[in-house]
């Protein structure tokens, strides 16, 4: 038995077909099975009763669970993990919110009407006009209460566009903001558990995301040995004062664990959820895992789903995405495993865009693989298929890049790609934690995730393309580069192309040649920050039904629920800024304050 896949205005996308029949019998036998596992769950252990349960300690579950608090309920948050902050404390922590405070403070020439613009055109028909407003409405105000009610501070990340400037209402120079520094002895005892970044910041340096693209360049580049100057600088007086300076992350997830801290939120971790209890026809409670037992928690007004999403269950990925796919290529935090949306599922929730994630191109290295941005944009480097052709713009948005990927692969395969880069390019740029000129570690040599050889012939022999086509593709794109053009995939002729890429470059900044031997090959797969489909919500961020019922009681905000951003990107935090705004936007709703 299965059911139609659909869309968050309940037509098919364009890529539902590879999902069809994906949300089957769970949707089905939801409000059967919910009553006898209601019926079994009242006898399980009481554990407590609040007026608002949250499910997950991310950004989306900290910032409803802090909202609720401050509306006057009484809250807990459930962490599956042995510590908080989930995906959001690895990540660089960009936060994507139009006409906030801080934008506004810093004189971004925003406006409503272009916010509302530009997120309609990226956005398309997806997702209800209703969800957009609501995002962009409330997403200010969300932002001035985290700050309020936290130490939570933010930047502006000036010149990081938003991902299609080009559209009507975006911004050249960017809506994205990111934390600011923050002492982590704030948290005490409580930085122990928290999430670790996916990458280590250079010891001794205290670096934010909008300096990685200067670090980039600090071989070659003034204002780029300036950064990285500050960067230490920041750390130097930082030890000076006895801090442990976190940001990015580190800090968004910190500030908000201290926002909840002062407000008497208990987090309470190693309790993962089993599933959702529901009484007289309402979610009403978590049934969870506790010291090994099963156990209750009751909640009297709502519970809120922030749990994140699939990207670590190998089977619904399969399930539910394209092939090639697994869990070897995201850098989400690894307990998300769609915990959230399959209880949501089993109660006939809808789901949507579980077809997609937040992609970038990655390159599997041992241990990890690496969430690949300013490599494949720098001037120097091409992005070749298997036939050992171009077929994409490189400094495209990264999950465009990987939404071609797939697209083009049953034709031409693409996945695995190969990042082509030469000696030069080498000699100038970071890669990765690389320094120039330095060699990379043999593992990844070892592993098959980077090759080197002499000339392009023996390169294309290694990673096993034809030597022919390589050469020629590298022959067209020098001799396009050298006139700062690419007529094939038009890379550079956005202003996002130029963010990561190589001002001292003429006439391109973000093309230049390959000529300098010996030349590298870097396996590039479909990475991802996280899934972005789940379960269904409305303006109020309450979850739906297929017929557009909602779930009394079932809210959801985050990679737990289908995203605002639809199949697209609108700019760097487009992942956190809506994931925090829709968990404030839930409390409130239950608050009756909305």
């Amino acid at each position: 038995m299965t059911t139609a896949f659909t869309t968050t205005d309940g037509n098919p996308s364009r890529r539902h077909v590879l999902a069809a029949g994906a949300v089957g019998t769970a949707a089905a036998l939801g409000v059967a099975g919910a009553a006898q596992q209601s019926a079994h769950a009242a006898d399980l252990p009481l554990l407590g009763t609040y007026d608002v349960v949250v499910i997950g300690s991310g950004a989306a579950g900290m910032t409803a669970a802090l909202t609720a608090a401050k509306q006057g309920l009484s809250c807990v948050v459930l962490e599956k993990a042995p510590t908080f902050g989930g995906s959001a404390a690895r990540s660089g922590a960009g936060i994507w919110i139009p006409n906030n405070s801080v934008l506004l403070a810093a004189g971004v020439p925003d406006t409503p009407a272009k916010a509302a613009t530009y997120l309609a055109a990226v956005v398309g028909p997806d997702v209800p006009v209703e969800r957009q407003r609501a995002f962009l409405a409330h997403g200010p105000a969300m932002l001035s209460f985290v700050m309020a009610n936290s130490p939570l501070r933010f930047r502006w990340m000036e010149g990081y566009s938003d991902y299609y400037p080009e559209l009507p209402g975006g911004l050249a120079n960017g809506r994205s903001i990111e934390p600011d520094q923050l002492d982590g002895n704030l948290l005490g005892a409580e930085l122990a558990h928290l999430n670790p970044p996916y990458m280590d910041v250079p010891t001794g340096m205290v670096v934010f995301s909008a300096d990685y693209k200067w670090l980039a360049l600090a071989a070659v580049n003034a204002k780029g040995a300036a950064v990285a100057a500050q960067c230490l600088a920041r750390g130097t007086a930082a030890a000076l004062r006895g801090e442990k300076p976190l940001t990015m992350g580190q800090s968004l997830a910190a500030g908000l664990r201290l926002g909840l801290r002062s407000a008497g939120v208990p987090v309470w971790l190693d309790t993962p959820l089993t599933d959702l209890y529901v009484e007289s026809g309402a979610v009403a409670g978590a049934v969870v895992t506790r010291d090994g037992s099963p156990a209750l928690v009751r909640a009297r007004r709502g519970v809120i789903v922030g749990s994140g999403g699939f990207e670590h269950n190998a089977a619904m990925r399969e399930r539910y995405q394209r092939r090639p796919i697994g869990t070897d290529w995201t850098v989400g935090a690894k307990e998300n495993t769609g915990d959230g949306i399959r209880a949501g599922a089993r109660l006939g929730a809808a789901l949507g865009l579980m077809d997609d994630a937040w992609w970038g191109p990655a390159i599997p290295l041992p241990g990890q693989p690496y969430f690949c941005l300013a490599e494949r944009t720098l001037p120097g480097s091409l992005l070749i298929n298997a036939a050992g052709a171009r077929f994409v713009n490189e400094a495209a948005p990264y999950s465009d890049v990987v939404h071609t990927m797939y697209d083009v692969h049953d034709t031409s395969p693409a996945i695995p790609s190969w990042l082509i880069v030469d000696q030069n390019y080498r000699n100038r740029y970071l890669f990765k934690d690389v320094l120039p000129a330095l060699p990379f570690p043999a593992d990844w040599y070892d592993s098959g995730a980077a090759h080197k050889a002499w000339t392009l012939d023996a390169l294309a022999t290694s990673i096993g393309v034809p030597a022919t086509a390589l050469r020629t593709t590298v022959d067209r794109f020098n001799s396009q580069a050298l006139r700062g053009e690419d007529p094939d995939f038009h890379r550079g002729d956005s202003a996002y192309d130029h963010y990561y890429t190589d001002p001292s470059v003429l006439p391109d900044s973000c093309l230049a040649p390959l000529w300098l031997p010996p030349y590298y090959a870097f396996r590039i797969v479909p990475g991802d920050l996280g899934t972005k489909g789940g379960l269904l919500t409305d303006a109020r961020a309450r979850v739906l039904r297929e017929d557009g019922s909602v779930i009394r009681g079932l809210y959801a905000a985050g990679n737990a629920s289908a995203a605002v951003m639809g199949h697209s990107y609108a700019g760097a935090g487009s992942t956190i800024g809506p994931a925090m705004t829709f968990g404030y936007i839930a409390a409130r709703d239950i608050a009756g304050s909305l």
